[in-house]
């Protein structure tokens, strides 16, 4: 009896180890996990995208539940069990005022036209590529003032809207605007109703950055693009009362904090 605790202990340290996680387990966070070649991983009985060499990536919604099931099955069919406790985030409420009336009232043809621009951005964000960028480091993809975080519930012209889903970073119109990690680019839009000049960038297993309000787009869909290209140009484009870069991310559906995955803005030079 004692060599079978023995044996099923080594199993259950075989297990945890062969299960690597880092990174934030909270809402809008996003963690990097790894397992043992040819496993399968789910999260809430979801099957996970996984590389040849066993990495993988989960990301947390703003609005995320409170815990999450995450089960790894390995090639010789051992099966893992781990809960995630994901810590809850307290969110800011901001006052935007100075919108158009077009935008907060769109007539029957803008409510088309967002209809179909939103079933574009579905489509951009929907694609699985077989990268791994999402694994290395990000980086502003521009330097300035922060103007607006991720999860604030936003009052528009005194109504209340969405929660803003991105990071604001107020730049004068014309300022280069880098990608903040390599990937594909995915969608490049000029102007849509919403966020104006769009660029949506892939970087792999569900991870997608997308780029908002620009006045400028400098790449074209299917486009590699590494740290240190400028793909687009600052302006005031869509819903927007002033020149910012909106930076949004994505896994998968859910939205992810930027800021969680790069240095402090105050740390970095201009």
């Amino acid at each position: 009896m004692r060599v079978l605790m023995m044996i099923v202990g080594l199993l259950l340290v075989f297990s945890v180890q062969a299960m690597e996680l880092s990174g934030p387990a909270r809402q809008g966070g996003m963690l990097l996990g790894k397992v043992s070649p040819g496993s399968q991983v789910f999260l809430d009985k979801k099957e996970l995208m996984v590389a040849p060499d066993g990495r993988f990536v989960i990301g947390f919604d703003r609005d995320a539940a409170a815990s999450a099931e995450l089960v790894v099955v390995t090639a010789d069919g051992e099966r893992m069990v781990k809960k995630l406790d994901i810590a809850p985030r307290q969110y800011n409420i901001q006052r935007v005022e100075g919108i158009a009336k077009k935008i907060m009232s769109p007539n029957e043809q803008d409510l088309k036209r967002i209809r179909s621009e939103a079933v574009e951005v579905v489509q951009a964000r929907a694609k699985r590529l077989q990268r791994m960028d999402f694994a290395g480091k990000f980086q502003w993809p521009l330097v300035g003032p922060i103007s607006g975080v991720f999860g604030s519930q936003r009052v528009y012209n005194g109504v209340p809207g969405r929660p803003h889903y991105g990071v604001d970073v107020a730049a004068p119109t014309g300022t280069p605007v880098s990608t903040p990690a390599p990937g594909t680019v995915t969608l490049a839009h000029p102007d849509m109703f919403y966020s104006g000049g769009t660029l949506i960038i892939d970087h792999g297993h569900g991870v997608s950055s997308t780029l908002m309000h620009l006045s400028k787009v400098l790449v074209k869909v299917g486009d590699e693009v590494v740290p240190g290209d400028i793909v687009a140009e600052v302006g005031a484009s869509g819903r927007a009362t002033g020149p910012h870069l909106d930076w949004r991310m994505n896994w998968m559906k859910a939205r992810i904090d930027p800021q969680l995955l790069v240095v402090p803005m105050s740390q970095q030079s201009k």
